[in-house]
């Protein structure tokens, strides 16, 4: 598949014109955007088009909970710049188009599914040993960019607060809060129990290495990859009931969901599932049957596949004016 880079960091005439030429170029049948400024430059591009040649159908996917304000502009583009919505979770679906008054035949949910043959079955002391991590410790993880909304401070400070204290707490991911959980790390005298692992390509090892994982995210969430893939691996898990998180943490079912920037709450459950075995076995077993009927990678391309053709049946050029 050939990639093509193009210079739409911004939203700005020299991004439309990057987009608009790319878009010229070749006749594609549908664009899928991710984020606000490619949509809006994929927005405009394919109205310019219109006055040239039928336009390729624009699909948006918002991947995050965050709102949408209900300006005209942002209105035009999700009822009339866009052939289909797609939405990581029912809830960011649902929110949507209440929030905009959409088509509800026009907004999907597909969450983004895993690929099972890249978490195949491994020995925790396997996997321990081969990324160097303590074979005897309590591993809790987390797998998640560093950003303020993914709750790592919290976990730091559950961490502090747990009465396992043979616990080691196992940050995978890199990003902007680094600085300053290296600080909070600091400061709690936690240097010599959390690791940080930085950014991985291959995070399976990391996971099949875990006693417990922790995503204790306060916002903005659709359904989270590693908390999909987490529960694939059979890893026991704590969470939020952010965004779509609640669609697949089913409290006391699929994983211990504890109230959000609540460290205490937290040390408590992460100290059930590393103090009771049998009941995070239990957990994990639901969950991962819950993910593999639902959440692969092959149902999300099948889903994607439908919305896709369905948005370039229905393509064409943007009347005047609309």
């Amino acid at each position: 598949m050939p990639a093509v880079p193009l210079a739409i960091g911004d939203k700005g005439v020299r991004g439309a014109i990057a987009m608009w030429r790319a878009l010229a170029a070749r006749p594609f049948d549908v664009v899928n955007t991710h984020s606000s400024t490619d949509s809006w430059l994929a927005a405009i591009a394919c109205r310019a088009l219109g006055g040239r040649r039928r336009a390729p159908a624009l699909v948006r996917t918002r991947h995050v909970s965050v709102p949408v304000n209900a300006s005209r502009a942002t209105r035009w583009l999700y009822r009339s710049a866009t052939a289909r919505i797609v939405t990581t979770g029912d809830a960011l679906r649902e929110a949507l188009i209440r929030d905009l008054d959409l088509d509800p035949a026009r907004v999907h949910s597909v969450p983004t599914g895993i690929d099972p043959a890249r978490h195949p079955p491994t020995r925790k002391a396997d996997a321990r040993a081969r990324l160097g991590l303590p074979l005897d410790a309590a591993l809790v993880g987390i797998v998640a960019t560093l950003r303020s909304w993914k709750g790592h401070r919290h976990l730091v400070d559950a961490l502090a607060r747990m009465n396992r204290r043979d616990a080691v707490l196992v940050i995978v991911g890199d990003g902007p809060q680094r600085p300053s959980l290296e600080r909070q790390v600091a400061a709690l005298g936690l240097g010599a129990r959390v690791r940080f692992a930085g950014q991985q390509d291959d995070v399976a090892p990391w996971l099949a290495a875990l006693d417990a994982f922790a995503l204790p995210s306060t916002a903005h969430e659709g359904v989270p990859q590693a908390l999909l893939q987490a529960m694939f691996a059979g890893v026991p898990a704590v969470t939020t009931d952010a965004g779509a998180i609640p669609e697949i943490a089913h409290a006391g079912s699929t994983a211990i969901v504890v109230p959000r920037e609540d460290a205490d709450a937290l040390a408590a459950a992460l100290d059930t599932l590393l103090d009771d075995p049998a009941r995070g076995r239990a957990l994990a077993g639901n969950a991962r049957e819950l993910v593999s009927g639902r959440y692969t990678e092959s149902q999300m391309i099948d889903r994607m596949d439908a919305v896709f053709r369905e948005a370039a049946a229905g393509r064409r050029a943007p009347a005047r004016g609309s």
